[in-house]
């Protein structure tokens, strides 16, 4: 294999990412440098689907458990920070392995963090309407609350940067402001992409599967801990698929079942989003993971390094 060269697994969610890269971490004497925009902050295990602490413990894990909820962790932060791990893991002779669904994570890694081209006219239009429906102010008010910084550049009738604003968010579960607007220098190392896929039925049957293992595994626990912490969806942390949907059970406002099947809709819709943002990326090397057992994806990453 090439020196330097990092190996970088992504897909969306559910479709089986963690199960293969500790298969393949154990196989190449890797650390896993974790890709994941949720991972990163404490308290948050079941709805964000961490790694167990016996997985961790049998290969290293980076940026698990370094932020508190109510702390503010962008993608460039990021990126900065995980070039450094990088190279650390190199020096200590090991093979950096960068795994996760975060696509503006792994661009923020790779290529330098820039305003991202990608555009979805579906959900641009699907903006307009409610503009158009719910009148400028409110939905102003709702960039006010998801992306703050960039609502105090923005004025309400500016409707085509509101709107612009609030689609990017929804395509990267991250505010527009978070991103620079001009392109930062690429990474000074090579890259060899691999992305695990699924028939959408078969993808949508996981997503479901897990919601049920995350509600048996005591995820509505899970979110009182973090109301009884101080925690809620006022953070941008807890802005997060699972979470938001938990908040207004435990307050009352919907019933249980309505909470769950939220989480299961909102998670489909997010893996949609997430192989949106994948698909245009054309170093990725896809692998069918419904076709290939854990063995023969093993075998097929290992040999195309």
């Amino acid at each position: 294999m090439k020196e330097n060269r990092v190996i970088i697994l992504v897909g969306a969610t559910a479709v089986g990412k963690t199960q293969i890269s500790l298969e393949l971490a154990r196989k190449m004497n890797a650390e896993i440098v974790s890709a994941d925009s949720r991972q990163v902050y404490r308290y948050m295990d079941i709805g964000t689907a961490k790694p167990a602490a016996e997985e961790r413990g049998q290969v290293p894990h980076h940026f698990i458990d370094i932020r508190n909820p109510d702390e503010y962790y962008s993608a460039g932060e990021y990126g900065r920070a995980a070039r450094r791990r990088v190279a650390e893991i190199f020096e200590r002779e090991k093979q950096p392995l960068v795994v996760g669904g975060s696509g503006f994570y792994i661009q923020a890694l790779v290529d330098g963090l820039f305003a991202p081209q990608i555009s979805v006219p579906e959900i641009k239009e699907k903006w307009h309407r409610r503009v158009e429906k719910e009148g400028k102010d409110k939905i102003f008010a709702l960039l006010e609350k998801i992306d703050p910084k960039s609502a105090q550049r923005l004025h309400p009738n500016d409707v085509q940067r509101v709107v612009r604003a609030l689609e990017v968010h929804e395509l990267t579960n991250v505010p527009l402001s978070a991103f620079q607007p001009g392109r930062e220098e690429a990474a000074d190392f090579d890259t060899v992409f691999f992305g695990l896929t699924r028939k959408r039925d078969r993808l949508y049957q996981r997503i479901e599967a897990r919601v049920d293992a995350m509600i048996e595994a005591g995820l509505f626990l899970e979110v009182r801990s973090l109301m009884e912490k101080g925690y809620d969806e006022r953070y941008n942390a807890l802005q997060t698929v699972g979470y938001r949907e938990v908040f207004p059970c435990l307050r009352g406002e919907i019933s249980r079942q309505d909470s769950i099947a939220a989480i299961k809709t909102n998670s489909r819709r997010y893996a949609k989003r997430q192989m949106v943002w994948f698909r245009r990326d054309k170093r990725i090397h896809w692998l069918d993971a419904d076709m290939l057992s854990s063995a023969e994806l093993i075998k097929a990453v290992l040999k195309s390094l």
